[in-house]
């Protein structure tokens, strides 16, 4: 997989397994908390409507969730033949992201469920690589309102530019 000059869009570092992030204190009741988890939704989410209108405004078409594709990238576009992945810094433990907080309760049981995401993302992003897909990560704090213009700008650029030799495949040839 070729390596991409983005800080922003690309793992600045290799995800560690197992680390021991810093612990809080539940400020919520365990039924404030289960309604809460709850109304978590796992597509469609404000940082991925934020990218996939700003890509459809700069041209870019694209197709979502492609169970075909390993991990069902959240944005797949064929054209580029790149996905790119919006991960929320708590649930693929963006590690020293003041947004990822290990809760104080259940600890055990959240970094096992934390640890087992990075392992199976990584392990997601080598099967793509390996079938010759580009694979970007956008972290939900890259969103927020200070970095979201940057985040966008290196993003198109990165999609606009390296793309290098990569073959672009025919409409028969696409997996999906």
């Amino acid at each position: 997989m070729p390596q991409l000059n983005l800080p922003l869009c690309k793992y600045e570092y290799e995800p560690e397994i197992n680390f021991k992030p810093q612990m809080m204190t539940d400020v919520h009741s365990k039924a404030v908390r289960s309604y809460n988890m709850s109304q978590i939704k796992g597509r469609d989410t404000r940082p991925e409507i934020l990218v996939r209108k700003f890509l459809f405004s700069k041209g870019f078409r694209y197709k979502l969730n492609v169970k075909s594709l390993p991990g069902k990238p959240d944005i797949v576009l064929p054209k580029y033949k790149t996905v790119i992945f919006i991960n929320g810094c708590f649930w693929h433990g963006h590690q020293g992201c003041p947004y990822f907080v290990v809760p104080k309760t259940r600890t055990e049981w959240w970094l096992d469920k934390i640890n087992g995401t990075i392992l199976r993302d990584k392990t997601e992003h080598n099967a793509l690589a390996g079938l010759g897909w580009r694979v970007l990560v956008i972290w939900e704090c890259q969103l927020k309102a200070t970095q979201r213009e940057l985040t966008l700008a290196n993003l198109n650029r990165t999609l606009n530019t390296d793309t290098g030799s990569m073959k672009i495949l025919a409409n028969k040839d696409r997996p999906f």
